[in-house]
């Protein structure tokens, strides 16, 4: 039974587990003392006899906590939701807990609505919501829009960012909603036309028409125009090609530079050296 148990759990067992599965306590330390099992944190074991894989470290991580949710970017990789398992494991503790995490383990101390956490795959994490969210602040917008994408929708994100106030990256995340909601155009608008004040830009027109179209931003003397790209989740194939033909359009007449919401937030600076070197070149 302890075998099947360890192929089912990444080689990862807690001490409780193997209790159940009809070890004695004394059978623990042996396994321990002859090397068959290492001990990752009070309680926790791995059975080395297999790789220690990405899952073996978070469920390691996850087990070395008492009560603790996977949250974050190690959330989202738990809930297939990345590719590739963060460095740091982040783990969310209620408030009253002690104690320090193990190498490579973050805490965050938290209560957590019982409606925001889940147990997948015998390891509680933080609901697909409330991840999105947690883990958007962090790696970008495209954890959200992807998730937007699939089954998530604005409500779902709503709703969880309501129930949990005050956390780290609220405010991010806050902002990201705001954008996702409006597709990105007045939190891009204001942006950039920040990002233009404060490099001293001038001459920059705002929703200018030209051929049928309306330009998000425009420096007519220069004849440069800046498209924002908006989120995914908002667009079709249909809107897809429309946005393909309004490129070919334009550039006939025009520079067309792209930015994405996420460039305005995260490299302002690049965004204003590369504008300025087109509208005065």
């Amino acid at each position: 039974m302890i075998e099947k148990l360890l192929a089912e759990q990444d080689g990862v067992v807690t001490t409780a587990q193997a209790l159940t599965a009809g070890l004695t306590p004394e059978a623990i330390e042996w396994r321990v003392h002859t090397g068959r099992w290492r001990r990752t944190s009070r309680g926790v074991f791995f059975a080395v006899d297999r790789p220690f894989t990405d899952d073996a470290r978070i469920r390691c991580a996850a087990w070395s906590t008492s009560a603790g949710a996977l949250s974050g970017p190690a959330a989202a990789y738990w809930h297939r939701m990345l590719p590739r398992a963060p460095e740091t494991i982040e783990v969310t503790v209620p408030r009253t807990r002690s104690g320090r995490g193990i190498t490579g383990v973050r805490l965050r101390r938290r209560d957590l609505p019982n409606v925001d956490v889940v147990i997948v795959r015998r390891v509680l994490v933080t609901r697909t919501p409330l991840t999105v969210l947690e883990a958007s602040t962090v790696l970008g917008p495209e954890v959200m829009d992807r998730a937007l994408q699939k089954t998530m929708t604005l409500d779902h994100l709503r709703r969880a960012h309501a129930r949990n106030p005050g956390r780290r990256g609220y405010v991010r995340a806050e902002q990201l909603l705001r954008a996702a909601e409006g597709g990105a155009r007045s939190e891009a608008e204001r942006l950039f036309r920040r990002i233009m004040r404060s490099a001293h830009i001038t001459g920059l027109r705002v929703n200018l028409p030209y051929a049928g179209y309306v330009l998000d931003f425009a420096f007519p003397h220069a004849r440069v125009c800046v498209e924002i790209d908006g989120w995914a989740f908002h667009s079709d194939s249909a809107a897809f090609h429309r946005d393909r033909i309004r490129q070919n359009v334009l550039s006939r007449e025009w520079t067309v530079l792209r930015y994405t919401w996420r460039d305005l937030v995260e490299r302002p600076d690049e965004v204003a050296a590369e504008v300025r070197r087109f509208v005065t070149g």
